[in-house]
């Protein structure tokens, strides 16, 4: 187990880089640095946004229990 839990870290961590970097933010650059466009309209994720969105989310939470269980193995 201790063997090969920092190589499901490394994988895990390179999709979630992947997830984050796909995903589209309709916010623009003001969005990174606390700004935003305020225009104040509620969105809906859909399709495969929603997918991956869904995708992000699940990465992180392994990738959280992985790194949570190298501080045990």
């Amino acid at each position: 187990m201790a063997t090969i839990l920092p190589w499901v870290q490394i994988i895990l961590s390179g999709i979630l880089i992947t997830l984050i970097l796909i995903q589209q933010s309709s916010a623009g650059a003001g969005g990174a640095f606390g700004g935003g466009d305020g225009s104040g309209i509620q969105y809906t994720r859909r399709g495969a946004e929603k997918v991956i969105f869904n995708a992000t989310v699940i990465t992180a939470i392994c990738f959280g229990l992985a790194a949570f269980a190298a501080l045990f193995f």
